[in-house]
């Protein structure tokens, strides 16, 4: 599979979980998060695995706006089947430099880190 290929692929899932289309229940989400799976937030504050999930079961237990838009989306190989995921998120005005580091599994792709930085 070429780089593009790859990259096309994890693009469908970013902005990471927020594609209700690939399900909105804390099942569907742990399933594209690998169990060491942690973040760290625009405050620089780290998120672990379980907050993550909490924050996403209720996310989505109430409707809410979503509105999104992806720039300058890039992929980086980091070793095989494990890849760096960078691309600039405008989020309703909010601008942040986000990366994520992605894992090809025989299931899929998971997740490993995600980073959201906010750009001034």
């Amino acid at each position: 599979m070429s780089l593009d290929d790859i990259k096309n692929k994890i693009l469908a899932f970013e902005p990471i979980f927020h594609h209700p289309e690939f399900g909105t229940k804390r099942a569907d989400f742990a399933r594209v998060m690998g169990d060491d799976y942690w973040e760290t937030g625009a405050s620089g504050k780290r998120y672990d695995r379980e907050y993550i999930l909490d924050v996403l079961e209720e996310r989505y237990s109430k409707p809410f706006e979503d509105e999104w838009k992806i720039s300058d989306a890039k992929v980086q190989p980091l070793k095989p089947n494990l890849y760096l995921f960078t691309y600039i998120l405008d989020k309703g005005g909010r601008t942040s430099s986000r990366s994520t580091i992605w894992e090809e599994t025989e299931n899929g792709f998971i997740a490993h880190y995600h980073q959201g930085t906010i750009v001034e």
